[in-house]
């Protein structure tokens, strides 16, 4: 049995993605593929457009076999953060044997050797990164700039800087610095990306950038009058389940937790305490928190020559979720991997999941009822964590329905 890993937010799913699951069996030979899907929240600093069963059952109408969810913690953080809570979990379940990626190069050797470059910074690269940094340079931008400037001083035979200029490409040199971190047998496959660019805003084509239909779908008036640019570049089984979503008005906006957000901030003096808060940043938003309107414009209010609208995002995030710098840390010394909670998996994938329980090192979560009595200390706390950032999700969803939450406890995997 071979089986391969991809990780993904599906936000929403889209002809790129059944392309990807496609093209990730063609080129591993693998029987199964395993999906490390980001939960209710992604790593925008945004929520999801529509919530985490949908996006597992579109994966799964699409050739995904198993579907996990990787913790909030690391789903809503750096691009490092990100790539290390799902390598650790695809790692742990022992049963992995290839981790596929899109990004604009499909060149696996110019990856290794950018891992291997990042993970060993050599001392000279290092000033030129802070001196960028001190400069007001944003983190990409410094180390882009850093790595170009280091490879034309040594004259070194190093892959290009436009490899980690680019948001998939760096997402894959920190899925491979992953690999190297817990010593995985896990063999990266990149798979060059097709169709438009992740920036490009046109619908145009078969295949578009998830940013492109996201704005689409926001500006759109009506899904229903306009649903044919959209059913050209969605396959039609994940289509019909975005149209069902769309038409009940459960497309969800960061501007959708205004409300809550606010009070939060509201009701603290110091978010420095918060995952990716600065001290700088607590203070402008103490400071600029009178001006507030809606996140999105508080976003921009906050925005810096140093700091990306990405990163605002993402520490606004985490104080709406309480997801503390601390805690994280903790959990990161941990492994990341604490235990695989399955959100879905197809019938026919039965094989795998009997491979899985032989061979995993973490537990698999089929059923919040019993996590008490299989997780303890750090696992449980990042497990609860994570049902509290789903109920907080249902809030956008509550205040336009007047409908009480679900309970993540009374969910089950959706199996197909």
């Amino acid at each position: 049995m071979k089986t391969v890993g991809i990780i993904a937010e599906y936000n929403p799913f889209h002809n790129g993605h059944a392309y990807q699951l496609r093209k990730a069996k063609e080129l591993t030979g693998a029987d199964y593929t395993v999906v490390v899907i980001s939960p209710d929240f992604v790593q925008r600093g945004e929520p999801a457009i529509v919530n985490k069963y949908v996006r597992t059952r579109m994966a799964l109408e699409n050739g995904a076999d198993l579907i996990l969810e990787l913790p909030i913690c690391f789903a809503s953080g750096s691009a490092e953060y990100f790539a290390d809570g799902a390598v650790a979990i695809l790692n742990a379940l022992g049963c992995v044997d290839a981790l596929c990626f899109g990004c604009e190069t499909d060149n696996a050797d110019a990856f290794l050797t950018l891992a291997e470059f990042f993970t060993n910074e050599p001392e000279s690269y290092k000033i030129l990164f802070r001196q960028n940094i001190k400069s007001g340079m944003t983190y990409p931008r410094a180390r882009q700039a850093a790595y170009l400037e280091y490879t034309k001083l040594q004259e070194a035979a190093l892959p290009s800087a436009e490899l980690i200029s680019r948001p998939n490409n760096i997402l894959g040199l920190e899925y491979v610095k992953a690999l190297r971190k817990y010593n995985s047998t896990i063999q990266p496959f990149p798979i060059k990306r097709t169709g438009n660019d992740y920036h490009c805003l046109s619908l145009d084509g078969s295949f578009c950038s998830a940013t492109a239909l996201r704005g689409a779908l926001r500006e759109s008036a009506s899904f229903q009058t306009e649903s044919h640019k959209f059913s050209e570049v969605i396959p039609q089984n994940a289509f019909h389940l975005l149209q069902k979503e769309a038409e009940a008005n459960r497309l969800v906006t960061l501007n959708d937790f205004s409300s809550v957000l606010h009070y939060k901030l509201l009701f603290e003096n110091d978010f420095s305490c918060y995952l990716d808060v600065s001290t700088d940043l607590s203070d402008r938003i103490i400071n600029l928190l009178p001006e507030y309107e809606n996140p999105m414009q508080f976003v921009s209010l906050l925005k810096s020559r140093q700091m990306t609208e990405a990163r605002i995002r993402r520490a606004l995030l985490h104080i709406l979720l309480n997801i503390r710098a601390a805690d994280t840390e903790w959990f990161r010394l941990q492994g990341c991997a604490s235990y695989a909670r399955i959100l879905g998996f197809r019938g026919e994938a039965a094989p795998l999941l009997h491979e899985i329980k032989n061979s995993s090192s973490i537990p698999l979560i089929t059923k919040l009822a019993d996590m008490k009595n299989i997780l303890s200390g750090p696992a449980l706390q990042m497990l609860t964590q994570d049902i509290s950032a789903s109920h907080v999700y249902q809030l956008a969803l509550c205040s336009r329905f007047g409908e009480g939450i679900r309970s993540e406890f009374t969910r089950s995997p959706i199996i197909l």
